[in-house]
């Protein structure tokens, strides 16, 4: 097979998580190896959105030591974007999409593209290399996993699972010590809204703060079991008649019998048409003080909970550059439309490797926790979760400070010069 010869372009997309960069940083880390067939090595801005408006960079202009930085600093260094081609909703604009974004990869001679994403990023990567095939553009494609909600499919695990539920874990275990000490002869009452739309990965994770029966949380709350409120209301009753508190997980999506989202704003969307989801917490919460009469806060981690690259796992660091670096050997091996995944081949001591799987297969399918790794009640994450998750926060945090608070890096972003008119101002 002989080489192909052009320039790399790797972009980010979706929500970002603590190790995102170490992706990006596994790619053009590796790309570097491989200079005798990439003459260049460039970022999109703003995953496929810029890259329509040619908004790229040239990452050979970056610092090594940034580069190097990347593994430890969070977000998403190139920006990012929720912006689909979406042929179901919109075909017209769709293939004018297409269109445009090869044309921006004709003009640039981009022969080899890595989006970092989660499902709609793997969607998105398959139609460009479908698309790519149709037009005879010579160009590989590889798709790099990533979310916190580790809702992908054939893959054991995504890079930002680990370090989200490492920190999520320690915040519920500071919090129940908190309100444990506050806690009065009448109890109280604290429930945590984590994220997690439609699978209840991050919130399952929290169960790595319990290790004995007094230790929160209490109760976790997941999507993919369907809320029953007096079965809720009942449950509190017993943990604070045991503990005099009772602290509660709930993941953002979490549905009654109905299947609706019980903190789901109908009246307003999100990008991808979604009710905005504005409270599961809060909804509890006048569940409990109406039904129980007792003292209860809410805290909704947010986005600190996907940006905490101070508290991330260095296993997930070390896995989330590893992905990088296998889409470009895929890639150079001469593969296209594939996402690379995570295979793990032992528990105990915890060892993996990396693999791929056809973006086709992988694209809007979503992984759900298996009914058997949650207790029969459904209250809790059961021992076979605990095994599964526990190894994914381990490892030694590897992290530069800077008068005692983290040090992380901004890229130069230098723009590489635009070949193609603008678009029309209509399409912004």
């Amino acid at each position: 097979m002989a080489d192909l010869v052009g320039n790399l372009l790797v972009a980010q997309s979706g929500g970002p998580t603590a190790v995102i960069n170490a992706s990006v940083a596994g790619v053009i880390l590796a790309a570097g190896r491989h200079m005798n067939v990439v003459d260049e090595i460039y970022g999109g801005l703003n995953g496929i959105y810029g890259i329509l408006r040619e908004e790229l960079i040239d990452l050979q202009d970056e610092k090594q030591a940034a580069i190097e930085g990347l593994k430890h600093t969070p977000a998403a260094a190139l920006g990012t974007c929720r912006y689909k081609i979406d042929y179901k909703k919109n075909a017209e604009q769709a293939a004018k999409d297409m269109d445009r974004l090869f044309q921006v990869f004709e003009a640039h001679n981009i022969r080899y593209f890595f989006y970092a994403g989660g499902n709609d990023s793997q969607d998105t990567s398959n139609k460009i290399h479908e698309e790519a095939q149709r037009r005879g553009w010579d160009m590989r494609v590889i798709g790099v996993p990533k979310t916190i909600d580790n809702d992908l499919p054939f893959t054991d695990h995504t890079p930002g699972y680990g370090s989200v539920i490492k920190y999520n874990a320690t915040t519920v275990m500071e919090i129940a010590l908190d309100v444990s000490s506050m806690a009065t002869d009448a109890g109280s009452c604290c429930i945590i809204e984590v994220m997690g739309r439609a699978a209840g990965w991050i919130a399952a994770g929290t169960v790595l703060a319990k290790r004995e029966q007094l230790d929160a949380p209490h109760i976790i709350l997941l999507p993919e079991v369907p809320f029953e409120k007096d079965a809720f209301i009942a449950q509190v009753k017993k943990e604070i008649e045991e503990h005099q508190f009772c602290v509660v997980v709930v993941g953002e999506g979490l549905k009654d019998q109905n299947g609706d989202e019980i903190g789901a704003d109908k009246t307003k969307k999100d990008a991808f048409g979604h009710a905005v989801l504005s409270g599961a917490a809060e909804t509890l919460k006048e569940l409990v003080e109406n039904e129980v009469n007792l003292k209860t806060r809410t805290v909704k981690l947010g986005y600190a909970q996907r940006a905490a690259a101070h508290h991330a796992s260095e296993q997930d660091v070390i896995e989330a550059t590893a992905c990088g670096e296998a889409a470009v050997k895929a890639a150079m091996e001469g593969k296209s439309g594939f996402m690379v995944t995570l295979k793990r081949t032992s528990n105990s001591p915890y060892e993996w490797s990396t693999g791929l799987h056809p973006l086709g297969e992988i694209a809007n399918v979503e992984h759900l926790i298996p009914r058997e790794w949650i207790s029969e009640d459904g209250w809790l994450p059961n021992e076979k979760f605990v095994e599964y998750a526990h190894p994914l926060i381990e490892g030694e945090l590897h992290i530069n400070e800077d008068g005692g608070l983290p040090s992380y890096v901004h890229l130069e972003k230098v723009r590489v010069e635009k070949k193609l008119e603008a678009l029309p101002e209509q399409n912004d």
